[in-house]
């Protein structure tokens, strides 16, 4: 910007938008001047350099209003995690299955963890078949990401919305 600039020749292209060419840095820091606004480097990588004359503190508070706009806009996603056991009653599945709705429904991801504790270990069979149940009831809502993985005394099934 302005006097930092170190080459001997840029292209200009002045306050209107309008390319005047490639001059010297010393007519180009002038005009600059001459129109009361900044010098800014554009593109460095090309011979000779883009300059443009603007004024640079508008420029870089326009820049962040923009980037205030973007972030506004952004959805950032969550992961939800409801615990079930593989001996849940019908009320309580009822209950985790509205939760894990409302979180696919606002885009969430959801993950589903099963836990056996003692003797439920030798029966996973029916915590994978609570598994298939939720995969079943969630079908139009949600899909699952993969089978469910086992990891130590738990069962993991992640769930993205549709």
């Amino acid at each position: 910007m302005n006097n930092r600039i170190r080459v001997p020749q840029v292209r200009l292209i002045d306050a209107a938008g309008k390319q005047r060419g490639v001059v010297t840095i010393e007519e180009a820091t002038s005009i600059a001047r001459e129109a009361q606004l900044d010098l800014v480097e554009v593109a460095a990588n090309v011979k000779p350099p883009v300059c443009k004359v603007m004024d640079y503190s508008r420029y870089k508070y326009e820049q962040e209003k923009r980037d205030r706009e973007a972030k506004k806009k952004q959805h950032v996603v969550h992961v939800k995690e409801i615990k079930i056991s593989s001996k849940i009653a019908e009320h309580d599945y009822q209950t985790k299955l509205n939760h894990l709705r409302r979180f696919l429904e606002r885009k969430d991801r959801a993950k589903v963890t099963m836990y056996f504790r003692g003797r439920e270990m030798a029966h996973q069979d029916l915590g994978r078949k609570i598994l298939e149940r939720l995969i079943k009831d969630l079908e139009g809502i949600a899909e699952p990401e993969g089978y469910a993985k086992k990891e130590g005394k738990l069962l993991i099934l992640h769930f993205k919305p549709r």
